[in-house]
């Protein structure tokens, strides 16, 4: 059990607007228009502590005749393969439709638990209408108002309960071998690479774009080198579906990515770092992996004298403040290159399981905090007293000190740096805490 929730249902029932109140900050467009969602349809949300990664389908529903026959059916399939929570969304204003049936129908066939969510009951009559959907087949109806917020509690509520606890300690059968996943958009050569590395057509490769249909977990013994290689798919292609590539790829990046330690994120040098992209990268950073960037097809690039450093300057630049990442410039069809894309994926591995005795950590402290002690705010002065590395799969550090509400963003971002400047964290996200002493 992991925790990827989807929102599923027919257009124009409110999936985006809930997506966008559980999130709490708006990332999709929400417009009373069938099919307006096409912004960003994934991300992290919290509640309680506990976080959970939150797909809106409907953004991935491209205008087709048929949209149910065709689309919506496979994203219902993707979804419940791939999802360990399904919120089925439903509108009380409208009523049970044709399409809600076709799609109960459909959900009742997993094992998954499914949550019936009815939005719009912003009355005490419309709740009273919603008795109706319990005819659709399933025990937990959640009433909500996705404009409003009403409701939304109790549903978060039940959705965390559903979540595992997550076991911060870390299981020896983890602790044997590191798992890097490969990610990115359809076609930018992931299975290529993974062959080159394997040296073997693992998988098969074809210039059409998603290919691979299954999340492939290679062993990989190497040059001293020991992992398990989790490989991302995109889709096969149905003679009869145009199957949703890209919802397919996000699906199984995002599983892949809960998955792993290590993200080794591919770019086609052609098309460089796109908004999807930045999305696996914020995920990746927001689930403590550690991450390492490959810019594939690198042999079809025109050279001039400066364009890997120029490049590279780009890249860093859009995935600013988090920018200390490792970037290889490869061909996974000439080969060049992958196996120091291995070496440096380890040696991120290495960083991100990286422990330092707190003896060592004060004396660093004590040493930064002197050459630059926070800036006094309104009058106030904070004191820090002392830090401790905290147990954790990957490099979290609380800093006690007496008003930690006084320590600005630029001050945490100064620690932050002179860390990675002191041990090396390239690859790893850290998280730096302020605690009251």
């Amino acid at each position: 059990m992991g925790n990827i929730v989807a929102i599923v249902g027919r257009p124009n029932v409110g999936k985006s607007t809930l997506f966008n109140r559980l999130l709490g900050e708006f990332k999709a467009i929400v417009d009373d228009f069938s099919g307006v969602t096409r912004d960003r349809h994934y991300g992290k949300a919290e509640w309680q502590n506990k976080e959970f990664t939150l797909i809106d389908t409907g953004g991935y529903v491209h205008n087709s005749t048929d949209i149910f026959e065709i689309a919506i059916r496979e994203q219902v399939k993707i979804a419940m393969e791939e999802a360990d929570v399904l919120l089925f969304m439903v509108d009380v204003q409208v009523g049970i439709t044709d399409l809600d049936s076709a799609f109960a129908s459909l959900l009742r066939r997993t094992k998954k638990p499914v949550l019936v969510v009815v939005n719009k009951c912003d009355t005490f009559d419309k709740n009273h209408d919603s008795y109706e959907f319990y005819s659709l087949g399933f025990d937990n109806l959640f009433c909500i108002s996705s404009g409003s917020g009403a409701g939304t509690g109790e549903l978060l509520d039940e959705i965390i309960g559903l979540i595992p606890e997550e076991d911060l300690a870390i299981t020896e059968e983890e602790e044997q071998l590191p798992k890097i996943a490969v990610v990115g958009r359809p076609n930018v050569g992931k299975s290529s690479l993974v062959n080159a590395l394997l040296g073997e057509d693992r998988n098969i490769v074809t210039d059409v774009a998603g290919t691979t249909r299954d999340t492939i977990n290679s062993h990989y013994k190497l040059f001293d080198k020991e992992f398990l290689l989790v490989d991302t798919a995109g889709i096969r292609r149905k003679k009869k579906v145009s199957e949703d590539i890209e919802f397919y790829s996000v699906m199984r990046s995002l599983r892949a990515l809960e998955n792993c330690d290590i993200v080794i994120l591919v770019l086609d040098a052609q098309l460089g770092l796109d908004q999807q992209d930045l999305n696996l990268v914020s995920l990746a950073i927001k689930n403590g992996k550690g991450l390492v960037i490959l810019v594939n097809k690198w042999d079809l690039m025109a050279k001039e004298t400066n364009t890997a450093r120029n490049y590279e300057m780009e890249i860093k630049e859009k995935l600013k403040p988090f920018d200390d990442v490792p970037i290889i410039f490869t061909s996974a069809i000439e080969k060049q290159r992958i196996h120091k894309a291995v070496e440096v994926a380890m040696q991120v591995f290495e960083n991100r399981t990286k422990r330092i005795t707190t003896s060592k950590l004060n004396e660093f402290a004590e040493r930064i905090i002197d050459a630059y002690p926070p800036p006094s705010i309104k009058g106030k002065f904070v004191s820090i007293k002392y830090v401790t590395q905290l147990p954790g799969r990957s490099p979290k550090f609380a800093f006690f000190c007496n008003l930690p509400q006084y320590v600005s963003d630029s001050y945490k971002r100064y620690i932050e740096n002179k860390m990675r400047e002191e041990y090396d964290f390239s690859g790893v996200p850290i998280t730096i805490y302020f605690r009251k002493k």
